[in-house]
């Protein structure tokens, strides 16, 4: 498996992006787009990325120094946070680029 939520298993690096996670999150929130319930931490054992998520398999990750939400098209895989998240698809990718737009608007 290639995400864990053992924390025996978080090497020191990935226990000090945790805190970090953690410290935006007490500081910020989690975005406005995040479903609250039931977050626990992940470490990507294949990328060596730690973030956040939830009982809906949302993802907040750091982007820079703010916790955001982290995307992933369901129709091609594209992935992202929202600045990345343009991209050339067919007519599910426009419409899942549209919802997470209209959610960040709604949220705004």
């Amino acid at each position: 498996m290639s995400t864990t939520t053992d924390l025996s298993k978080f090497g020191q690096i990935e226990l000090r992006d945790l805190e970090v996670l953690l410290r935006a999150m007490r500081e910020q929130g989690l975005p406005k787009d995040f479903d609250g319930s039931e977050v626990y931490p992940v470490f990507n054992q294949n990328s060596g990325n730690v973030f956040l998520s939830n009982q809906d398999y949302q993802v907040a990750m750091m982007n820079g120094d703010k916790l955001e939400s982290f995307y992933s098209c369901p129709e091609c895989g594209h992935e992202g946070f929202m600045e990345d998240m343009e991209h050339e698809g067919n007519e599910g990718c426009e419409e899942y680029l549209d919802s997470i737009k209209s959610t960040e608007v709604t949220n705004a």
